[in-house]
């Protein structure tokens, strides 16, 4: 079962189970998915799909910043539950240590020495966290201040 069709079948089970806010989200995702798919003019594969979803998670963070600087915590509350219902079906995120240590490894691998170098740092840092979510905002905070240091 893909990931596709595994979002599939639990709206199915969020629906027996007459959970509304969970289904609110995995309809909301479904959609984007659809739109997607209707974009590329074919089906999505997994990766895609966790691309995808990893949008969705980024959006919704913008969107809680933003909501608990205007003083909506109800609003932000409701977007946070929104990402542990989508992160669900990513990869497990990348812990700070993990960041750290992969961001270590690239300055040396690139021999990287100014923030001009945070590109190939970047890049480099992303490559060895394959396989798991990593938050683009908290990798360049570790490669600033390791840069800096």
């Amino acid at each position: 079962m893909n990931l596709n069709e595994k979002i599939i079948a639990d709206i199915t089970a969020a629906m027996k189970a007459k959970d509304a806010e969970r289904l609110s989200t995995l309809r909301m995702v479904k959609a984007n998915l659809m739109n997607r798919k209707i974009e590329k003019g074919s089906d999505l594969s997994d990766e895609e799909v966790q691309k995808a979803l990893q949008s969705l998670v980024k959006q919704r963070r913008d969107s809680i910043e933003q909501y608990e600087k205007a003083g909506r915590t109800e609003l932000a509350e409701k977007e946070a539950l929104e990402i542990s219902h989508i992160e669900e079906y990513l990869p497990q995120a990348a812990t700070p240590e993990e960041i750290a240590q992969a961001v270590t490894e690239a300055v040396a691998e690139t021999g990287a020495t100014s923030l001009k170098d945070m590109g190939s740092i970047m890049k480099a840092a992303q490559a060895k966290l394959t396989g798991k979510t990593v938050d683009g905002r908290a990798l360049s905070e570790a490669i600033k201040a390791r840069l800096s240091s």
